[in-house]
């Protein structure tokens, strides 16, 4: 196992998310203990000392089973984290009893990691407002020694995570973000690692993978990958791809079953970062996956001034790719609720004024139309 230095700690590079463990039947709310146990034995023999979990996965339960799991080793063989639910805004006014609970659900006396939650357009001004006593709170159990280590997570835009480290930056020791090779243009990731590196925080990563998108490829560009690396599995490109990356601490991997943890873990038995032309191929690769899908808004803006609804059409552009792309998910719906009404797709009115003055000649109309149907769903 690979092993990174985090404030005089070795960390594993490799760690063990618990968002999508074993399940019986296909219901999310139940975890296969026996399966999800042997997950963490097997993780544990050969190295992984990170794992992370959160209050909402697995409707509550993943928790409860990794605090099961772990409680099982000596409490300083392991690094816990979990997260205060701010993707939740009702649960804004119970960080201390939320906290409280995790604890016992954890079954430990404090956590290595703790994390605000998802910040997004949702919940920046929440998270931001004095009178919930969130930061107040988790800076207290930082000072008590119940938080070892305080950070963030990160779903939203470049802007809402820069709000966040201008009130909080000073006090935050790591960052988790979405970061793949397929997100460094299409989610800003590249532009996110460099507004960290500014405040000189080291990254955590999740979704390596992309949902697992990243696992397999077309066979074309399959065929590409292996002529540069005929012994490397495809889902590994993605792990070196994060390998590459000096910032990176630690990957998070919501590994599924047992077959996947070996496979990963032995991925991290060594560094292989890339090559630069191994290092073009994966962006090549990704320009190619989302061009497929994604309209070519450059973000000019001509058509704003021609919205008579002074709708933000290429921020509700690229929520639309993203939208697309995932084939649903929770990215675009979150960000939608930061939103107001008459300024979301379905207040389009279809005059097709910003398609007369659109350089890339999106039919925005349409565009607005179908996502405004898609969100219904």
């Amino acid at each position: 196992m690979i092993y990174k230095d985090f404030q005089g700690m070795k960390l594993s590079a490799l760690g063990m998310g618990t968002m999508r463990l074993p399940v019986v039947d296909g219901d999310d709310a139940r975890i296969d203990e026996k399966a999800a146990m042997d997950m963490v034995d097997y993780a544990m023999e050969h190295g992984v000392n990170y794992y992370d979990t959160a209050w909402g996965y697995h409707d509550g339960h993943s928790e409860l089973v990794v605090g099961k799991a772990l409680g099982r080793y000596p409490r300083e063989s392991y690094y816990l984290a979990t997260k205060f639910p701010g993707y939740d805004l009702s649960n804004m006014d119970k960080v201390e009893e939320i906290f409280e609970k995790q604890l016992l659900k954890c079954g430990v006396s404090y956590f290595d990691f703790y994390l605000f939650h998802n910040v997004c357009e949702m919940n920046i001004d929440a998270y931001l407002n004095p009178r919930y006593g969130i930061y107040d709170y988790l800076m207290e159990q930082k000072r008590a020694g119940r938080i070892r280590h305080l950070g963030f997570s990160a779903h939203g835009s470049y802007e809402v995570m820069k709000r966040f480290l201008e009130a909080y930056g000073k006090d935050m020791e790591f960052c988790q973000i979405q970061l793949n090779y397929l997100d460094w243009e299409f989610q800003e990731a590249k532009a996110k690692l460099e507004l960290l590196k500014e405040y000189d925080l080291p990254v955590w990563v999740m979704e390596p993978l992309r949902g697992g998108k990243l696992a397999s490829l077309a066979p074309a560009d399959e065929e590409t990958l292996k002529g540069l690396r005929p012994q490397e599995e495809i889902p590994a490109w993605a792990f070196r791809f994060l390998q590459s990356i000096p910032a990176v601490t630690v990957t998070l991997s919501g590994m599924s079953d047992l077959e996947q943890m070996k496979a990963n873990i032995r991925t991290y038995e060594e560094e292989k970062p890339l090559k630069e032309e191994e290092w073009g191929a994966l962006l090549h690769i990704a320009k190619g996956m989302v061009v497929k899908i994604a309209l070519p808004c450059t973000a000019c803006h001509y058509c704003t001034s021609h919205c008579p609804q002074g709708l933000d059409i290429p921020s509700l552009l690229a929520l639309y790719n993203e939208h697309c792309f995932t084939e649903g998910g929770f990215i675009a719906p979150m960000a939608m609720m930061a939103i107001p009404e008459d300024k979301r797709p379905g207040a389009c009115i279809g005059c097709r004024s910003c398609e007369a003055v659109c350089p890339q000649q999106i039919k925005i109309s349409e565009a607005m139309a179908d996502f405004a149907e898609k969100l219904k769903g």
